[in-house]
């Protein structure tokens, strides 16, 4: 099937997820995890109407820029982001989706500043408490909110995680249910200024289950672009 295709079927699975509760597809804000795939591969995608592209390194996001890769859609950071390359991202990426310190939180906010710009972020919870992953423990997450929105170049948008890589995602049911209430509970009690309204949270394997536990962003690479070639990567 050719990207086209694949996006269409996907569509139509968010949509059907997204009225589960009481939502439609429009709702939810699809981003093309494109690692390891072309600028051609991109472009194919955002012709075909991918909401944004997501790109999990710094060496070849850059690469695609020169590119041009992507042209046409907003483009997302959604990998590990060490501070040493904070400069690369911030302007060009219009949505890092993966603070997780006041450290980097602070190194985004020196390169935004320097720009004139505000630059939008999600706070990265490692909800599964996870020892391979990075991420906030939940109970970190309102403290470090609390540091950020001091920060006058840099905006809290909402949350994210990567849940645990399971074969039944039902497993991760209860990971996404924690995270989104944690995100009502923020959003409730106003401790954000009101600027959080994401809920990144969903992949290939399981996007279904995190919308229907209440993400707004679901990542997905392989089930739009096809297996990743390893072999290629930058």
């Amino acid at each position: 099937m050719s990207i086209r295709e694949n996006l269409e079927a996907i569509r139509a699975e968010i949509d059907a997820a997204a009225r589960e509760t009481g939502r439609t597809g429009a709702d939810i804000t699809l981003v093309g995890a494109s690692k390891m795939n072309d600028a051609a591969a991109c472009q194919e995608a955002i012709a075909a109407g991918i909401d944004a592209l997501g790109e999990n390194r710094v060496q070849e996001m850059t690469a695609k820029l020169a590119e041009d890769a992507y042209r046409g859609a907003p483009l997302h950071f959604i990998g590990h982001l060490q501070r040493n390359k904070v400069k690369q991202v911030v302007g060009k990426a219009v949505l890092i989706h993966s603070v997780d310190s006041l450290h980097l939180a602070e190194k985004i906010e020196q390169e935004a500043a320097k720009r004139d710009l505000t630059a939008d972020i999600l706070l990265e919870v490692n909800v599964a408490r996870e020892e391979s992953k990075f991420g906030l423990m939940l109970e970190e997450v309102i403290p470090l909110l609390e540091e950020v929105k001091n920060l006058p170049h840099v905006r809290v948008r909402g949350l994210m995680t990567i849940a645990p890589n399971v074969e039944n995602p039902e497993e991760n049911r209860k990971h996404f249910k924690k995270l989104y209430q944690l995100y009502v509970d923020i959003k409730n009690k106003n401790i954000d200024n009101g600027t959080v309204s994401i809920l990144s949270m969903g992949m290939t394997n399981d996007f279904e289950v995190a919308i229907e536990e209440g993400a707004t962003m679901v990542r997905i690479g392989t089930a739009i672009f096809g297996e990743r070639n390893y072999a290629h990567q930058i």
